[in-house]
C-alpha cells in the first residue's frame, strides 16, 4: 500500500514515472518477446543485449576523456545493438554454422570491452547500474522514447502480423507463400536491438532477456494464436511489472530484480500446472 501511497504523491514523481515505464516496457516485452519467442531466438537477443555495455562503456570512456564531448551512453549502446545485430543476422543468414561461436563471443567481448573502457573511465562509473538497471531513475525523455518505440513497434506487428506469423511459425511454407522471411528476420533483430537499449533502463542489460522470454513464455500457456500471445504477455509483462514494484517498494529491495523473481515464479508455477495437467490427462 505504500507503493501505491507514494504513487499520489506529488512530491515523487519519479514514482510515476517508473509505474509508465513498466506500462510502456510491457508492451514491447509482450509483442516483441512473443516472436522471439516463438522464434525460438532468445539467444540471439541474449547476445544483443550484453554486447551493448560495450558501446555503453565506451562511451563514457569517450565523454569524460573528451574525446567526444557530451556523448551518450545511449548513443553508444544504440550504435553496439545495431551492429551486433547486424553480425548475427549476417552469420544467421549466410553460415549458420558459426551462429553459436559468433553469438557467444559477441556476448563475451561485448560485455568485456564494457568492462576495460568502463575501468578506463576517470572518475566513478558503476557497471552495476548499468547490468542492473533502476526504474526508479527513468527520465521523462526515457518516457518518450519508450513511448515511440511502442508505437512503430504496434503499427509494424498490426501492418505485417500475417508475415511475422508465417515466417515465426513456419517459415520454409512461409518462403514458399511469398513472404521475404530474411527481411522479417533482419527486421525483427534491429527492433530487437533498439528495444533492448532502451529497456536496460527498467531491467539492466542481465534482466532483459528475462523480461522478454518469461511473460511471453507464461502466456503461450494461455493463447491459441500469436496474437493471443502477443496481448497475454503484454498483459502479465505489466502485472509482473506492477507487483514486482510494489514488492521492492514495501521491501526496500532492488526493483528490477523483482520484477523479473516475480515473472520467474509465475513462469514455473504455470508449467507445473501444466505438466501436472497433462499427467492427469
Amino acid at each position: 500500500m505504500s507503493f501505491f501511497s507514494a504513487l499520489l504523491d506529488p512530491s515523487m514523481p519519479f514514482v510515476r514515472n517508473a509505474l509508465l515505464a513498466g506500462i510502456f516496457s510491457s508492451i514491447l516485452f509482450g509483442v516483441l518477446g512473443s516472436v522471439v519467442t516463438v522464434k525460438r531466438i532468445a539467444g540471439l537477443a541474449g547476445a544483443i543485449s550484453h554486447a551493448v555495455l560495450g558501446g555503453i562503456g565506451l562511451a563514457l570512456f569517450l565523454a569524460a576523456r573528451n574525446i567526444v564531448p557530451g556523448f551518450p551512453p545511449i548513443a553508444g549502446a544504440l550504435i553496439f545493438a545495431v551492429i551486433s545485430a547486424g553480425l548475427i543476422a549476417l552469420v544467421s543468414l549466410k553460415a549458420k554454422q558459426r551462429e553459436d561461436t559468433v553469438i557467444n563471443a559477441l556476448w563475451a567481448i561485448g560485455m568485456s570491452m564494457g568492462i576495460v573502457f568502463i575501468a578506463k573511465t576517470p572518475g566513478y562509473a558503476d557497471p552495476m547500474s548499468y547490468l542492473f538497471g533502476n526504474i526508479l531513475l527513468v527520465s521523462t525523455r526515457d518516457l518518450v522514447l519508450l513511448a515511440a518505440l511502442d508505437a512503430a513497434v504496434l503499427f509494424l506487428a498490426w501492418r505485417f502480423y500475417p508475415q511475422i506469423e508465417a515466417s515465426a511459425f513456419d517459415e520454409e511454407f512461409a518462403k514458399t507463400r511469398g513472404v521475404r522471411t530474411d527481411v522479417v528476420f533482419v527486421a525483427l533483430l534491429a527492433v530487437t536491438a533498439i528495444a533492448v537499449v532502451l529497456l536496460q533502463t527498467f531491467v539492466g542489460i542481465v534482466m532483459v532477456i528475462a523480461m522478454l522470454t518469461l511473460p511471453s513464455g507464461t502466456a503461450a500457456y494461455l493463447s491459441k494464436n500469436l496474437a493471443g500471445m502477443m496481448i497475454s504477455g503484454t498483459v502479465l509483462a505489466f502485472l509482473f511489472s506492477v507487483l514486482g514494484l510494489g514488492i521492492s517498494w514495501g521491501l526496500d529491495l532492488p526493483s528490477g530484480a523483482v520484477v523479473v523473481l516475480v515473472a520467474g515464479a509465475t513462469f514455473l508455477a504455470a508449467s507445473a500446472i501444466k505438466g501436472l495437467r497433462r499427467r492427469i490427462r
